[in-house]
């Protein structure tokens, strides 16, 4: 009976494996669908609008309803009905357009909304769609320093595994220094140099300063993981055999070793994600992470402080579920393809 060699072959097993976990394709349903809702934000299909002021301060969700006391407000704000002179006055009824034309503005009454889907803040602004695009912004963020700092971990540790020798002792020595800082601090640290030091107008941009800040922290674990493997498997027999036949270091380094350590890095990569969502949002929160034009799940809580007081509590809400669902789903997802990666794990 002839085998399937493709069905027989690692990736093909690591793919039965996931899928017949259904927590983990549950989990990647939802990641799935958030990734969506990025890639749809980031082409303006939604949330692009999410600055216009369109409904009234603090509206609250539709399922409240509409505040009782809206109409008494309107009716106290409402302009006080001016005197008709135009009897003494035969020009009175000119003098608001000639005063609009002579300085070139038009005033337009725009209805704003009393209640809406996820109400509103404290200007107006619909917290569904600022939930949408803040999504996009911490999502994008967290994924994309977790490619960065996994390509630099990646790299620095299969030179250093490999090689050995002064170049190892060199990245260690780099690795240590990077690591006897607390990460937490070494964080606000580099976050206060980018953001008010000497490089502030080199990295102007806030989702740029923050992507660069996790990369610079959070490569020294995969690092250290992907050295300690590079060392184990310099010595195989499939890569003297490749030294053998010639092979290049390159060759031997990211072809024939890397394929083979690949589900370490994958899921150092997939739990990075997660860290990062989570380091991005403090930072929002404190001040220190994407310029206050943007907004991302950690503005959003950190604009719901003072609304909690007032005891309006739906941006706070809106920001924590979003950011609850994706976390939790993304971290299912990455215990399930750990445990398909691991061939010990049947």
């Amino acid at each position: 009976m002839v085998s399937n060699r493709h069905s027989n072959s690692l990736w093909a097993q690591v793919v039965e494996r996931f899928r017949s976990d259904k927590t983990g394709m549950g989990a990647l349903t939802v990641v799935g669908l958030f990734f969506a809702l990025v890639l749809s934000a980031q082409l303006g299909w939604v949330g692009s609008d999410w600055q216009e002021e369109i409904g009234q301060p603090f509206a609250p969700p539709h399922v409240m309803g509409a505040k009782a006391d809206v109409q008494a407000e309107q009716e106290a704000q409402a302009p006080v009905k001016q005197l008709d002179i135009s009897d003494i006055d035969p020009l009175a009824p000119f003098y608001e357009k000639w005063q609009q034309k002579a300085s070139g503005v038009t005033i337009h009454n725009q209805i704003k909304q009393d209640t809406l889907p996820w109400g509103g803040d404290r200007i107006g602004r619909d917290v569904l769609k600022k939930a949408i695009k803040g999504a996009q912004i911490s999502i994008l963020v967290g994924l994309t320093a977790a490619l960065m700092a996994t390509l630099i971990g990646t790299v620095l540790g299969a030179v250093g595994g490999y090689f050995g020798g002064a170049v190892d002792d060199a990245l260690e020595w780099l690795y240590n220094v990077f690591n006897a800082i607390p990460y937490v601090l070494l964080i606000f640290a580099l976050a206060a140099v980018f953001k008010s030091g000497p490089l502030a107008k080199v990295f102007s941009n806030g989702i740029m300063n923050v992507v660069v800040i996790l990369s610079l922290v959070g490569w020294t674990g995969i690092y250290r993981l992907v050295r300690a493997e590079y060392i184990k498997h310099r010595s195989r027999d499939y890569v003297r055999a490749a030294e053998a036949i010639g092979a290049s270091h390159f060759s031997r380094l990211f072809v024939h070793i890397l394929p083979n350590i690949s589900h370490v890095i994958l899921v150092q990569l997939s739990l990075h994600v997660v860290g990062f969502i989570k380091a991005e949002v403090i930072l929002s929160f404190l001040g220190l992470g994407v310029s206050i034009d943007m907004v991302s799940w950690g503005t959003m809580l950190s604009e719901s402080q003072t609304e909690l007081i007032l005891g309006i509590w739906w941006q706070f809400l809106a920001a924590t579920t979003m950011m609850a669902i994706f976390v939790t789903a993304f971290a299912l997802f990455t215990d399930a393809l750990r445990d398909a990666l691991d061939p010990k794990i049947r």
